[in-house]
């Protein structure tokens, strides 16, 4: 962050506090949120839109339209999943659990929002929406089985470890025999490997490991059985890579994005843990960036 104006440090952390409270507190924050008057627990989400008012008020750029959605999106996502709750209280999955999803999903990979932030801080969009979803899904919700914790355990490296070692030696040889994958000439350093994990496992893994597996997957499953929700969660992950690195629908990309998401799949649903599906998915992007892209 060196160089960094002090109005994107703040809006980074605004952003990253709640993932992180999230991440290793969940349990104690939804208890805490739950003991508000039920109006309060719907109104509170409309802090999480407040990297905006922060980055576009810095760069005077705020705009009373963007400003609306940022506030009142994250509450409108909550009261959509409190009806969920008190319309489906054996969690089989409601209609706006995947209304809420579909949202999300569409406003990422589609880049409803991007418009409103500089170019160079588009990822504040992806984390207001991911924690105004957390909170939606955890706090209000409080959907079961979605396995985010960021206290990493050893089984969680030896569950996405395992998986990493199965999808390699698949992917690897598909993909240079697709032309989607190119050997680097030379191995990255110790400390460059190390930052791009990091930086991997928790603004991209994490975050996407929520959505797919926490979410999707742990939602379908309660409808289609374990095998189905982890095919076919695979399938929409892959999907949702159609527009990457091209201009045009990416093939190659989706199918071994498909590919990978069935070994993510397989490493969360383990025990249900984001962390083991965040590391293989890491070590993944990691190889690609590092030695083959």
């Amino acid at each position: 962050m060196h160089g960094w104006p002090y109005s994107t440090i703040a809006a980074f952390a605004w952003s990253l506090v709640p993932l992180l409270t999230f991440g290793f507190a969940a349990k104690r924050v939804s208890e805490a949120c739950n003991r508000l008057p039920i109006a309060a627990r719907l109104a509170l989400p409309a802090v999480f839109g407040v990297p905006y008012v922060i980055v576009s008020y810095s760069a005077s750029d705020l705009r009373w339209d963007w400003l609306a959605l940022y506030l009142l999106l994250p509450v409108a996502l909550a009261a959509l999943l409190w009806r969920a709750a008190q319309s489906d209280s054996e969690q089989k999955g409601d209609w706006r659990d995947f209304f809420v999803l579909l949202v999300l999903g569409l406003a990422v990979d589609l880049r409803w929002f991007d418009s409103a932030w500089p170019a160079h801080l588009r990822m504040l969009n992806k984390l207001v929406l991911l924690d105004s979803c957390l909170y939606g899904f955890l706090v209000i919700r409080q959907l079961t089985n979605v396995g985010f914790d960021l206290k990493l355990r050893i089984r969680d490296f030896a569950v996405g470890l395992r998986e990493v070692l199965f999808y390699a030696p698949i992917a690897v040889p598909l993909g240079l025999a697709l032309g989607f994958l190119h050997w680097h000439a030379a191995l990255p350093g110790a400390g460059r490997a190390a930052r791009v994990f990091v930086f991997t496992f928790f603004l991209i893994a994490v975050p996407e490991e929520i959505y797919f597996r926490g979410w999707i997957q742990n939602l379908l499953a309660r409808r289609a059985g374990s095998n189905t929700s982890l095919l076919v969660t695979a399938a929409i992950f892959g999907l949702s890579h159609f527009n990457r690195r091209a201009a045009h629908f990416n093939w190659r990309y989706v199918l071994l994005a498909a590919m990978a998401g069935i070994f993510y799949g397989r490493a969360w649903r383990q025990q249900h843990r984001v962390a083991a599906s965040a590391i293989t998915h890491a070590c993944v992007d990691a190889i690609w960036v590092l030695w083959l892209r």
